[in-house]
């Protein structure tokens, strides 16, 4: 989700109508980017609150500025999905045995 079109200020109500989802899947949905949603047709046993525009976004960023803190306290390295991590030195048959053997 970009900030480009979010504009801080009053609350317009017809500002924080979500966009129109697209599917991705029989069951889930997407209206921002990265955000994935199951679809609201398949939610009819409870009522569902319609939520702003702006607390979806404040949500998403809260989400990436947790997880770009963990990556940095714990993480040596971040992997990318679908890429393996770096195979490093090729091992030799005599590593993991122990001494007995």
């Amino acid at each position: 989700m970009s900030g480009d079109d979010y504009r801080f200020g009053r609350y317009v109500p017809a500002e924080q109508v979500p966009p129109a989802p697209k599917r991705v899947t029989d069951q889930v949905v997407q209206r921002f980017e990265h955000v994935f949603e199951v679809d609201p047709e398949r939610m009819t046993r409870f009522q569902q609150q319609k939520m702003p525009t702006w607390d979806t976004r404040r949500i998403v960023a809260a989400r990436w500025d947790h997880l770009d803190a963990v990556h940095r306290e714990f993480a040596d390295e971040v992997l990318l999905a679908g890429e393996g991590p770096d195979p490093g030195p090729e091992s030799t048959q005599d590593e993991g045995k122990g001494a007995n053997e």
